[in-house]
């Protein structure tokens, strides 16, 4: 028999035994790895395990997790498996939640900042702003300001101004910001506007607010203050991140779409992500450092191996928010009928920005909240579709690209027809609806906002991903659950007063509508099907563990639910004290 022989040296030939000694040895690694996966994996038996797969059975009571933190295997145990029944948990496991629209960074902020919510008063402001200030030596210098969010001027009965900051001694010398509610406005102090002009010429896409006084500002024309904002730097971003995701991590949330990220937050994130303490997965859009640009060259695709964090979708802005008049509408404001709102981009420019970054392979995610914005955004998407695929049927291009609309909060019934013909995805908060009901009938009328606004369950074909908008709303997505499924305030189980049982409860979804609109929404509008969601062979283990399923509670136990544990990768990141 002839010996194996080699072939003969060449110029070629080392490269060639190189290439297949790498291959070889990177099988070998891959096989080890396999095996070190199945040797070393970890069992975890519950007393029902809510699979959301459908490839699995919907419910079974174990999992096995890989080292990798992946699932890898998803079973029912065995009526005679002792050792198994003897170990599992007294706990109900599901696949963890995700927040379909957040912002990581500002939430941190937001919890070591003044906290405004539910503030009824001039009052009630100026005491929260002073027992912040006591208990933060130093702040409210020119080099720290005193930050804040929640304030409303529908709750306080008065559109604030920088006087009545003044009105209290121990303020009228501080550098104060305050954010509106929706973070759409922002109120100043009078040291703040002395480091204005004198004389400020109205802004286009935005707002001074002039009358009572001066000191808020609104969409475009915060751009003037925000630039002489003295920004916190790494280290100050940094704890911001990881009281954010500890907080994220108690109300079962395992991952979040954060809506809008600039260049240089985004290398901090990429630092930062895979540490053990960052704890949340994050799909980040690009929000340019000069919002509604294009800036592909500072920013770049990137999907990190233990895929906690992916980069592959931009932010863009079509209007502000409807609390502050600022949703760009098609007719005017019922309530203020001089005002239509306000455009943060015309029309031409965001269908510019929507094709230069859909070229370059970005999902593009536009936010608005008026119907003349919809209507844009959606002309924008149709526009950046064509060119993508111009022998395809646009709804196949969509089905590939899915771009969104972020908020999709008053869609004219036209365009609605054509979001569901495309298949443009709406990403919705269900608590924006029942925290907006108190005032959306004055501001829209009732016709417009019954044919118009806040739709849920008639978007339910096209995949609606479901989020909370924290901090504007609390993260908790079982709130959110609690808000879609009955159409009432989760925080007063209310609705309104002419519709005390629920909010145009027709648009109500299901309890497993909306349970998939927190996973399987957000995997489909993140491009993590089989990854993330579902708790499936080959997805990431997240999961979180409750004290009873969903299915068998009473709806309104929703509002206080207390998570019991959650899991990221495999590896436990909250657990309650009990």
């Amino acid at each position: 028999m002839d010996r194996l022989r080699l072939p003969g040296f060449g110029r070629v030939t080392p490269w060639l035994y190189t290439s297949a000694a790498i291959a070889a040895l990177a099988g070998v690694v891959k096989l080890r790895q396999g095996v070190l996966d199945y040797a070393y994996t970890e069992t975890h038996c519950y007393q029902s395990v809510r699979t959301n797969s459908a490839e699995e059975e919907p419910y079974v009571n174990c999992f096995s997790v890989s080292p990798a933190g992946k699932f890898t295997k998803v079973f029912k145990g065995r009526d005679d498996d002792f050792k198994l029944l003897r170990s599992a948990s007294s706990g109900f496991a599901m696949p963890g939640l995700w927040d379909g629209h957040g912002h990581l960074l500002q939430y941190g902020e937001f919890l070591n900042s003044v906290d405004l919510f539910g503030s009824t008063s001039m009052d009630h402001v100026r005491s929260r702003v002073r027992s912040y200030v006591s208990e933060h030596p130093g702040v409210g210098s020119r080099e720290e300001w005193v930050r804040g969010v929640g304030w409303d001027q529908m709750v306080l009965r008065q559109t604030p101004t920088a006087s009545d900051l003044a009105a209290d001694k121990e303020l009228k010398d501080l550098y104060i910001m305050l954010d509106r509610v929706d973070v759409h406005c922002i109120w100043v102090s009078q040291a703040v506007l002395d480091l204005l002009p004198t004389s400020m010429p109205d802004v286009p896409g935005g707002e001074i607010v002039r009358n009572p006084g001066m000191g808020v500002f609104c969409d475009n024309a915060m751009d003037m203050v925000m630039a002489l904002w003295p920004k916190p730097d790494s280290s100050k971003k940094r704890q911001f991140l990881k009281s954010a995701m500890g907080k994220l991590n108690q109300v079962g949330l395992v991952g979040i779409h954060d809506a809008g990220v600039t260049p240089g937050n985004l290398e901090l994130f990429k630092e930062l992500a895979g540490a053990d303490d960052w704890t949340v997965r994050v799909y980040a859009m690009i929000e340019c450092n000069e919002r509604n640009a294009f800036c592909p060259d500072e920013v770049e695709r990137y999907t990190s191996s233990d895929g906690f964090l992916r980069i592959q979708s931009v932010k863009l802005f079509a209007d502000g928010a409807l609390g502050s008049w600022g949703s760009a509408l098609i007719d005017p404001y019922t309530d203020r009928p001089e005002t239509s709102g306000s455009l943060l981009v015309n029309a031409s420019e965001l269908v510019y920005d929507t094709i230069a970054w859909s070229n370059r392979s970005f999902q593009v995610n536009i936010h608005a909240i008026g119907d003349l914005a919809n209507r844009h955004a959606v002309d924008a998407i149709v526009a950046a579709l064509r060119p993508l695929c111009p022998n395809e049927p646009l709804s196949l291009c969509q089905s590939r690209h899915r771009f969104r609309i972020e908020h999709s909060q008053i869609i004219h019934p036209d365009d609605q027809a054509r979001l569901h013909a495309v298949g443009i995805i709406p990403s919705i908060q269900p608590t924006h609806a029942t925290s907006d009901m108190a005032y959306a009938e004055k501001r829209l009328g009732k016709e417009r906002t019954a044919k118009e606004a806040y739709r849920m369950r008639s978007l339910l074909d096209i995949n609606p991903v479901l989020g909370s908008d924290f901090p504007v709303e609390p993260p908790d997505p079982f709130q959110g659950i609690y808000a879609a499924v009955t159409r009432r305030s989760p925080h007063t189980g209310q609705g309104t007063d002419d519709n005390p049982d629920g909010w145009y409860a027709e648009e109500a979804l299901t309890l497993d509508q909306a349970i998939r609109g927190f996973t399987e929404g957000p995997a489909h509008g993140g491009f993590t099907e089989g990854k993330t969601g579902v708790i499936s062979p080959g997805a990431y283990a997240d999961w979180i563990v409750l004290d009873a399923p969903l299915e068998s509670l009473d709806i309104e136990d929703l509002r206080s639910l207390e998570v019991r544990e959650t899991w990221v990768g495999g590896r436990k990141v909250y657990a309650r004290d009990d």
